[in-house]
């Protein structure tokens, strides 16, 4: 703690940052390490296995057609409407254009007076089957109670004043995806692995050994000033525009014809960036601790704005704190984890440039639902850093998301539950949709095998796998790919 102390008055002393974290030098470079230069002077590490398998083409006509038909609709007060069409897209809505706005697309609210504290009710237009002012109502909502409200309009035109709205946005997505088992022989497959902010490659050892003794092709890098990565000393690196091309120059390196992303923390911002960057070429995404659909923006009052040297001399406290607030326990196991990962290893500098450039306005609710890949979440129940109604959230904006809670982690947990999480994630790689056989044109009734869900897609009974059932030696939630 006083050579912490002493090195960070040196700091403010002389205005140099302390802890500078450079490549190290390693002799491990054909044992999957290696070392790329996405740009003139910054260096990545990067390990990168590709197992010995023999080539099995995959045969044609496995895997699921999934059709992802949606109509997302955002209002001016920040309200969002989300629709999933199914089968009864019309031709209208097909001849839509992403980001224009619907000329039909109207709705009537009825803003009350500053004394009335009723909620103000929305009604849909004659032509708009499910139009609404709110975020989780529909028009299905507005009988019972709520119809004689349209007969008595005008009675209240006295007391109310009405006025036709049209949405800020409008995005229609109609199109097909094939889902099929990510199966470790087959060549076309790549798993990519990103950390977040303090971590390192390092963090992924279980799931990069376990996936890769399967067969998999394995990639992990070290963002910027990060493990034996460079760190430049300009903030202006560790933007978040700045880490994502780094990321995007590795996938285009890496890429195969099916990528599987798996991201962490602030990581799995990067997959969702690489998601809409390459939407034909992501195969499916894992979310773990990854947080809510929000536009990313650094705070303003944080302990990160302070200077470099002070967050040097607070260094021990910021370790101290990482440890009880990323691991459900806090034992000489997890401080070991720590040290043996090279986890929350970085200088001050960095960690400092790294909180004050998360700033995405792009990604927020809208930005996460037009994502149309399987997307799996995993969620450590004792997670201090991000809570689990955000990861909730995040399964509702998504189209086809599935939320896990493991109950005996926090927000490492794929360090304190290595074991729970290659099993959920393998599960998730193996998973894929079985595509129901048409009804017969004789027949009018509805297949037993079918169900109908809130969101007007039918999903077959057979989606999810019978690994995925077994859940209970993993300690996580019931919720299960396609329950």
């Amino acid at each position: 703690m006083l050579t912490s102390f002493m090195e960070g008055i040196l700091c403010c002393l002389t205005s140099k940052s302390t802890n500078v974290v450079v490549p190290v030098e390693t002799s491990e470079q054909a044992d999957g390490y290696e070392f790329v230069e996405v740009k003139p002077g910054r260096v990545l590490r990067v390990r990168h296995i590709i197992p010995d398998r023999p080539v099995v083409e995959e045969p044609p006509g496995q895997g699921g057609i999934v059709s992802c038909k949606r109509k997302i609709t955002v209002y001016r007060n920040g309200q969002l409407f989300i629709e999933n069409l199914g089968d009864r897209a019309s031709a209208e809505l097909k001849n839509c254009q992403n980001g224009d706005t619907e000329p039909n697309s109207t709705v009537e609210v009825e803003l009350t007076e500053c004394g009335n504290s009723s909620p103000p009710v929305a009604i849909p237009e004659p032509r708009s089957e499910s139009v609404t002012a709110g975020k989780d109502r529909t028009a299905e909502t507005l009988t019972g109670e709520e119809a004689p409200v349209a007969d008595q309009r005008t009675d209240q035109s006295q007391q109310t004043r009405k006025r036709r709205r049209k949405p800020k946005r409008t995005v229609v997505i109609d199109c097909e995806r094939k889902i099929s088992a990510c199966k470790g022989t087959h060549q076309d497959v790549s798993l990519f692995f990103i950390h977040g902010v303090g971590g390192s490659l390092d963090i992924w050892g279980s799931q990069l050994d376990f996936f890769s003794r399967l067969g998999y092709e394995v990639i992990a890098a070290d963002l910027a000033g990060h493990g034996a990565s460079s760190a430049p000393q300009i903030a202006a690196a560790y933007t978040f525009y700045a880490l994502a091309e780094d990321m995007r120059l590795i996938f285009k390196r890496y890429a195969r014809k099916r990528n599987i992303l798996i991201g962490h923390s602030y990581g799995v911002s990067f997959c969702t960036f690489l998601a809409h960057e390459y939407p034909e070429q992501i195969h499916k995404m894992v979310m773990i601790n990854g947080g809510g659909p929000t536009a990313l923006e650094p705070s303003l009052c944080s302990i990160f704005n302070l200077p470099t040297c002070v967050l040097h001399c607070l260094s021990p406290l910021l370790a101290w704190s990482f440890l009880k607030a990323g691991f459900a326990q806090q034992g000489a196991k997890e401080k070991q984890l720590l040290k043996d990962n090279n986890a929350f290893n970085v200088s001050s500098f960095v960690l400092r440039a790294m909180m004050s450039g998360q700033y995405w306005p792009e990604g927020d609710e809208v930005y996460h639902a037009e994502l149309t890949v399987p997307i799996l979440l995993v969620h450590g129940m004792h997670d201090k850093f991000v809570p689990v109604e955000e990861d909730q959230r995040m399964a509702e904006i998504l189209l086809m998301a599935f939320l896990k809670v493991l109950e005996d982690g926090s927000h490492m947990i794929m360090m304190e539950c290595p074991e729970a999480v290659n099993t959920l994630l393998h599960e998730f790689f193996l998973w894929e949709p079985i595509t129901p056989p048409p009804p017969k044109k004789e027949s009018k009734t509805r297949p037993e095998s079918a169900r109908v869900y809130s969101d007007n897609t039918k999903v077959s009974s057979e989606v999810r796998p019978a690994s995925a059932r077994q859940t209970s030696s993993n300690g996580c939630a019931e919720d299960q790919p396609g329950s």
